[in-house]
C-alpha cells in the first residue's frame, strides 16, 4: 500500500532485538524479506503467494515480486528455467518488496546461482540438499559443489533434505511416482511458517479447497506441509524464529490484491458507477490474461468478457459494444496495443468511448512477454496515424489500479473518447495489502446518451456539447437518432462524409482540443517537498514504490530532494508548467530509454536527468537512493 506517512524504506533504529521463548531463539525485526526460488515446476509462485496469505491475515504490511521465465515449461534445472517470488513484510507501512533478500530458499543448483548474488551478507540460506546432484550442477554451471567447497560460508546455511522427507510425508496419502515429489514445495513452505512463527491453518484451509477433489493430492500437500513446519520445530539448527508484527494500518477492511484483480475490479466498478454494462474483450496475452480471467469471474455484476481470435479482433469487438451503449474495455500488452492500432484510431474518429489496458512488458516484438518494462509510452501517446491524440494514465501501484480503472472510465464516458490505462508486469503480478473503499463515495459517472434529435426534428452526430466537447452516445435503433459513423472523415456537425480541406483542419483541431480540455478536468501534481529542494524526482507508473522509496532513503542520508508522481500523462496536469519551473534540476526515472524525459523536454523545453534501466526488473529503491545522491552531489 501506499505510504504516505513514512517514505524512508530502511527499518527505524532499534528495529531489532532477541528473545527467549523456551528453547527457541526469536530474532525481533520491523522486516524482513524473504526470496522463494526454484525451478519453473517447483511450484514457487504458489508457495510465495500461500506464505503472502498468511502473512496478509497475520496484519503485515507487504509488497511482492514474482518472476518467472518467458517459456510455458523452460528446460528443467537450467538458468532460463528459474522462477523465483520475492515477499517483503512489516510492521510499518513499507512501499517495496525489498532490494535484497534475507532470505533465500533454493531449490536447485540453477536456483542458487541466479539468486545468490543477491542475498545479504549473513543472510539465511535454505537449500534442498538432495537436488545438488552431478546432473544438476552440470546444468547450472558449477565446477563444484557449492555445499562442499566454501562457497556459502558467507551465509547462515540450512541444508535441508527435502525430497526424502517429502517422501516419507507423503506415504500412505496415494500419491506415487514422479507426483511425490511435487509436494516438496509445501515441505519447504512449512518451513518457513514455521521459522517465522505463523501457523499453518491458513495454508491447510486453503489446500483442502484447491484440491478438495483429488483427495489424494490434498493430503500429499497437506503432509508435506507439516512435514516441513515439524522439521523446523525438531531440528536443532532451526532453534531460531524471527518475528515480524502485525503493520499499523490505518483501521478499514483490508484484502490482499495484485494490480490485474485491482483493475478488473475498477473496471466492474466504473460499469456499475455509470450503471452500463461492462464489455471485455481480449485476446490472451502475457502478463494481460489474467484481466480476463479475473472479469470472467463476475458475471453477476452484468460483465460480458469474449476471447476473440486475434488483437484486431478484440479491439473491433470492443469498439461495436461501445457503439451499441456498453462500458467497451479491451485488453493487452505492447505487441497487441500495435496491432489495435488503427481500431483505436476509428473508435477516435467515431468518437465513441472505450478503455484500451496495456499491461506493458519488455519488447521490441515478442520481446520479454514474463518481464516489466514502461516502453509502451510512445506508442500510447503517438501510436496512430494522422493526428490522433488520445487521454493516457497509468497506474502506479496494484491498489491505485482500481482507482485509475476507474478514472480511464470516467474520462471515456464523459469526453466520448478512447482512453489508454498503461500498467506493467510489475504491477499485474505483485500484490499488497489493500483497504477497501467505500463505495457509497465513489461518484456516479455521467453518461452522454442523446434520447432526443437536437436539432430540430434531426439528430446531428456531432453537435458537441459546448464545455466537454463532447458529441452525444446515440444508440442504434432509437428512433428519430438514425446517424452514420465511420472512418472517412466527418463533416463538423452533421457527419456527413467531407473532404473539404477547411473541414479536416477544423475537425483535427476540434479533436485535439477535446483532448486538451480535460487537463481543466483532472487535479494537479501533489509535490512532496518538505525543504525547499532543487532536485525534483518525477516517477510514473510502477517506478513509483522504488522512487518514493529512494527519496526517503536520500533524504535520511541529508540530501534536499522533492518528489512527485504523475498518474495523467496526456494531458498532462495544469499545474505542470509551473511545478517543472520552481526546480533548477529535474529526474525521471524510468523502464525504458527516456520515453517520458524526451516528452517533457519537448513540451516544456525544460533539462531532465534520465535514469533509465530495461533489464526485465524494476527498479530498487537503493539503486535510485544512489541517482538522487549523485544529483543532489552528495
Amino acid at each position: 500500500m501506499e505510504n504516505d506517512h513514512n517514505p524512508n524504506d530502511h527499518p527505524p533504529e532499534g528495529s531489532q532485538m532477541t528473545v527467549p521463548n523456551g528453547g527457541v531463539t526469536v530474532d525481533r525485526t520491523d522486516r524482513m524479506v524473504i526470496r522463494f526460488a526454484g525451478d519453473s515446476g517447483d511450484g514457487m509462485q504458489l508457495t510465495g503467494n500461500r506464505f503472502t496469505d498468511a502473512a496478509a491475515i497475520f496484519g503485515n504490511d507487504l509488497a511482492t515480486l514474482p518472476t518467472f521465465p518467458a517459456e510455458i515449461r523452460a528446460p528443467a534445472g537450467t538458468l532460463p528455467g528459474v522462477s523465483s517470488f520475492q515477499i517483503q513484510i512489516a510492521d510499518w507501512d513499507i512501499l517495496t518488496p525489498g532490494d535484497r533478500p534475507d532470505v533465500l530458499v533454493a531449490m536447485n543448483p540453477a536456483a542458487l546461482k541466479v539468486h545468490l548474488k543477491d542475498l545479504i551478507d549473513n543472510g539465511i540460506l535454505i537449500i534442498n540438499q538432495e537436488a545438488f546432484d552431478e546432473r544438476n550442477l552440470y546444468k547450472a554451471g558449477f565446477d563444484s559443489n557449492p555445499l562442499k567447497d566454501g562457497t556459502l560460508a558467507g551465509y547462515d546455511l540450512h541444508s535441508v533434505p527435502m525430497q526424502t522427507l517429502t517422501k516419507e510425508a507423503v506415504k500412505g496419502t496415494g500419491v506415487s511416482g514422479r507426483a511425490v515429489l511435487r509436494s516438496k514445495n509445501f515441505l519447504a513452505l512449512g518451513l518457513i511458517l514455521w521459522m517465522f512463527g505463523r501457523d499453518t491453518k491458513v495454508t491447510e484451509a486453503w489446500v483442502a479447497q484447491k484440491f478438495r477433489r483429488v483427495e489424494a493430492v490434498k493430503n500429499a500437500n497437506l503432509a508435506a506441509l507439516k512435514a516441513g513446519y515439524n522439521y523446523g520445530i525438531t531440528t536443532e539448527s532451526f532453534a531460531r524464529q524471527i518475528e515480524v508484527r502485525p503493520a499499523e494500518l490505518p483501521p478499514g477492511t483490508y484484502t490482499n490484491v495484485n494490480g490485474n484483480a485491482a483493475l478488473s475490479w475498477g473496471l466492474i466498478a466504473g460499469a456499475r458507477l455509470a450503471d452500463l454494462p461492462l464489455f471485455y474483450a481480449s485476446y490472451p496475452i502475457t502478463p494481460a490474461s489474467e484481466i480476463l480471467h479475473e472479469l470472467v469471474r463476475h458475471r453477476n455484476f452484468g460483465v460480458k468478457t469474449f476471447q476473440a481470435e486475434d488483437e484486431i479482433a478484440a479491439a473491433g469487438a470492443a469498439l461495436g459494444a461501445a457503439f451499441t451503449g456498453s462500458l467497451a474495455v479491451t485488453g493487452t500488452s505492447g505487441p497487441g496495443l500495435s496491432l489495435k492500432g488503427e481500431t483505436i484510431s476509428l473508435a477516435l474518429m467515431t468518437e465513441l468511448p472505450m478503455v484500451i489496458v496495456d499491461v506493458q512488458r519488455g519488447g521490441p516484438s515478442t520481446g520479454l512477454p514474463t518481464k516489466p518494462e514502461q516502453s509502451d509510452l510512445f506508442l500510447a501517446v503517438w501510436g496512430r496515424h494522422g493526428e490522433s491524440p488520445l487521454p493516457v494514465l497509468s497506474a502506479s501501484a496494484p491498489s491505485d489500479a482500481f482507482e485509475v480503472a476507474i478514472e480511464a472510465c470516467r474520462i471515456a464516458l464523459k469526453y466520448m473518447t478512447p482512453v489508454i490505462l498503461l500498467s506493467d508486469g510489475y504491477i499485474a503480478t505483485s500484490s499488497e495489502p489493500w483497504r477497501l473503499p467505500d463505495i457509497e463515495a465513489l461518484p456516479q459517472l455521467e453518461v452522454p446518451f442523446a434520447t432526443a434529435p437536437n436539432a430540430g426534428d434531426k439528430f446531428l452526430p456531432y453537435l458537441r456539447d459546448l464545455d466537454t466537447m463532447a458529441r452525444p452516445w446515440a444508440l442504434p435503433g432509437v428512433p428519430g437518432l438514425e446517424h452514420r459513423v465511420g472512418g472517412l472523415e466527418k463533416e463538423e456537425v452533421t457527419g456527413n462524409v467531407s473532404y473539404d480541406p477547411a473541414n479536416h483542419q477544423l475537425m483535427t483541431d476540434i479533436r485535439a482540443w477535446k483532448i486538451a480540455n480535460i487537463a481543466n478536468d483532472i487535479p494537479d501534481i501533489e509535490v512532496d517537498d518538505p525543504d525547499g529542494a532543487d532536485l525534483l524526482v518525477l516517477s510514473w507508473g510502477s517506478t513509483f514504490s522504488a522512487v518514493k522509496a529512494g527519496v526517503g532513503n536520500a533524504r535520511s542520508l541529508g540530501a534536499s530532494v522533492a518528489y512527485a508522481r504523475i498518474r495523467y500523462l496526456s494531458p498532462f496536469p495544469p499545474n505542470m508548467p509551473t511545478v517543472l519551473g520552481n526546480y533548477k534540476k529535474i529526474m525521471v526515472p524510468e523502464m525504458n530509454m527516456g520515453q517520458l524525459s524526451r516528452i517533457i523536454k519537448a513540451e516544456f523545453v525544460t533539462p531532465v536527468i534520465s535514469v533509465n534501466k530495461v533489464e526485465g526488473k524494476p527498479f530498487t529503491s537503493d539503486e535510485i537512493c544512489d541517482e538522487i545522491m549523485k544529483a543532489a552531489g552528495q
